[in-house]
Formats: C-alpha cells, structure tokens, sequence
C-alpha cells in the first residue's frame, strides 16, 4: 500500500533518478569511446560503474511510487529534472571522462543526500536506509574514479 503523497520525497527522488539516468548514460558513452594505454581498465571500470548505476533506477522509481507520486515518464521528463550535463563531444580524452564522472558521482551524491533529508523530514526511514546504500556506493565509484586519475 503506497504511503500518503510526499511531494518533497518524490522531488527529491525524481531529481536522483533523473540524474542517476543522465549519469548512466554518460558513463556507457565513455565506456563506448574511451581510447589510450589505459584502454582496458577504463572500459571494464566504466562498464560496471554503469551497471551500479543502472541498478538502482528501479528501485528509485519504486520509492516515488511507494510513496504515492508519480515518477518520470521519458527521456524529456528525465531532461527536465537532470543536473548532470550531457557530454556529447567527440574525442574526449581518457583522463576528462575520469575527472567528469568524478565530479558527476559528487553531484549525484549530493542529491543522495537531498533525498535522505526529505525522507527522514517525513520520517519515511525505509527511503532513508536505501539512500544510505546508494551513498554508499557512489562514495566507492568517485574513490575508485580518483583512484584512477594520472593512473
């Protein structure tokens, strides 16, 4: 049974999955072009990254849901609602694509941590324990990212 509609919850989580698909998206367009000595380990770094993130779309879209609102409905929705910029250059060099999902992870834990205020403002802890994961790994992807800068 879905709980009563919390608009500030369901903002704040459409916020996170928009950005969490934008995210995705960046991180398979890298995983596709990335090129140099480094070739292999950024490609299957980027390529699992990318699985992480795309994992926890349904389950964010879930909670909107759970919570009684609706969640995004297409890419225009998610275009709308995204603060991570699209990166639709060509020829971006391996140590740019580290740095930008780097950054990018930061802006999607920040979001993270919107999503964890509202819900606990609301006292739905469900929502905040599953952001408490999420953090978790986006705190792993951006260690892993600067890990790997100047290799």
């Amino acid at each position: 049974m879905p709980q009563k509609n919390q608009p500030a919850i369901a903002d704040a989580l459409n916020a996170l999955l928009a950005d969490s698909f934008a995210l995705y998206v960046k991180t398979k367009n890298y995983h596709w072009h990335v090129q140099g000595p480094h070739f292999r380990s950024l490609h299957l770094l980027f390529d699992e990254q990318a699985a992480q993130i795309l994992a926890t779309t349904d389950l964010i879209a879930e909670r909107v849901r759970k919570n009684g609102a609706t969640t995004l409905r297409s890419i225009g929705d998610i275009g709308r609602h995204q603060s991570i910029k699209d990166d639709d250059k060509a020829g971006v060099d391996a140590d740019t694509m580290v740095r930008t999902l780097a950054k990018d992870n930061e802006t999607l834990l920040e979001r993270l941590h919107e999503a964890k205020d509202a819900a606990e403002a609301e006292g739905d802890i469900a929502t905040s324990g599953l952001v408490d994961g999420w953090a978790d790994e986006t705190q792993q992807r951006i260690w892993f990212l600067k890990a790997t800068e100047g290799y």
